[in-house]
């Protein structure tokens, strides 16, 4: 827990020096300041992925799902995945399941700075609330899964500019990772279009009728994830206790929305797309309860939430409103940063305790040790 609070605020200090909304031209000394804070945002993220052994729920299953992948076995990862994994090793000369594992911490942690820089209206805030919502820190489970996510985010510039066959090229790309991510395609674009009042009781009812047929979306679900059908996933707990949290989340971001309305979001097309897919977000998380990981398809619907905070914050004019949202926002940001990491350890996530293979050869070892005894 030291270790994550003392990384998330370093960064974000780092973070509070960047300027990504003024034009800056030439090497001015701000131009150099964001040039080296997102440098070093961006390597000390890194370094604290790469650097990781045996952190994450799913890391032993990647270490030995990349060893099917490099023999030949078999697999139920995606093409451009195995693919990678495949070219990593065989330029290493041997299974180098570190460079795995940093490669795509890498790209990942790359591309979700490259959006949030782009696209945010303040990339401190949003910044922080990238780190206090977990979701960087998340990134350590399902390496596919994050990967896919921070495309999705960089995705929604073209969405808002209707730029919808370059959006679904990328998205196409992106599902040679997580094949999941092919759902973001019609959910996106519904959320882009205009909605009138009636639309909103369409989704709605769609919620409830989700979840009044759920047998038959769930042999749809199998179908489509052959990988989940007798497994503990259909039998481990779910339900809409399991989503209380994100729920609550979304209850706060659209208690800002409601708030704000007229001044944030009515005439405002980036936060009116991101404040739809909060409300889609709840439908998913209410009426798909009973799905295996729904939480996989909520979870691209609210991570533009971190565009969205600092989007109603920066349009708000009254000073004492937005001196209040200022408060608000960092109150929820320490409260689920604390939660998050009293969650950490938990089975399903998993990040807590940190271990590097830099102090602990020995951990390590004992790897390897074990896939050598698995594949006799």
């Amino acid at each position: 827990m030291v270790l994550y609070t003392a990384i998330a605020l370093i960064t974000i200090f780092a973070a509070l020096l960047v300027r990504n909304r003024e034009y800056i031209y030439g090497n001015t000394r701000q131009h150099m300041l964001n040039r080296i804070s997102l440098a070093a945002v961006f390597c000390i993220l890194f370094l604290l992925s790469a650097l990781r052994i045996e952190v994450g729920n799913d890391y032993i299953t990647y270490v030995q799902n990349a060893h099917e992948i490099y023999v030949g076995g078999i697999t139920v990862t995606e093409a451009g995945y195995n693919l990678i994994v495949k070219l990593l090793f065989i330029l290493s000369g041997y299974e180098n399941y570190l460079l795995v594992f940093a490669f795509f911490g890498f790209v990942t942690i790359f591309i979700f700075l490259k959006a949030i820089y782009d696209q945010s209206e303040s990339f401190a805030m949003s910044f922080m609330l990238f780190m206090a919502l977990g979701i960087y820190f998340r990134s350590f489970t399902t390496v596919r899964y994050y990967l896919v996510l921070a495309v999705t985010l960089y995705s929604l510039r073209y969405v808002l500019k209707k730029q919808y066959i370059a959006f679904i090229l990328i998205i196409a790309v992106a599902a040679l990772f997580h094949k999941s991510v092919l759902v973001v395609i019609p959910l996106y674009i519904i959320c882009s279009l205009p909605w009138k009042k009636w639309f909103y009781i369409i989704i709605a009812s769609a919620a409830v009728g989700l979840y009044v047929l759920k047998d038959y979306v769930m042999e749809i679900a199998l179908r489509l994830y052959p990988s989940y059908r007798d497994t503990i996933y259909l039998t481990q707990d779910t339900g809409i206790m399991e989503s209380i949290p994100a729920l609550l989340r979304c209850a706060f971001v659209l208690a800002l929305c409601l708030i704000c309305y007229k001044e944030s979001i009515k005439d405002n097309s980036e936060n009116t797309l991101y404040f739809k897919m909060t409300i889609m977000a709840v439908a998913i998380y209410t009426g798909g309860s009973f799905l295996p990981m729904v939480s996989r398809f909520g979870y691209y619907m609210i991570t533009p939430q971190i565009l969205l905070i600092p989007g109603i914050y920066k349009t708000v004019s009254d000073g004492k409103k937005k001196k209040c949202l200022f408060y608000a926002i960092l109150a929820f940001s320490i409260v689920y940063f604390v939660y998050f990491l009293f969650t950490a350890s938990k089975p399903g996530i998993a990040v807590l305790p940190y271990r590097s293979w830099l102090f602990n050869e020995l951990e390590w070892n004992n790897i390897e040790e074990m896939l050598i005894y698995n594949n006799r």
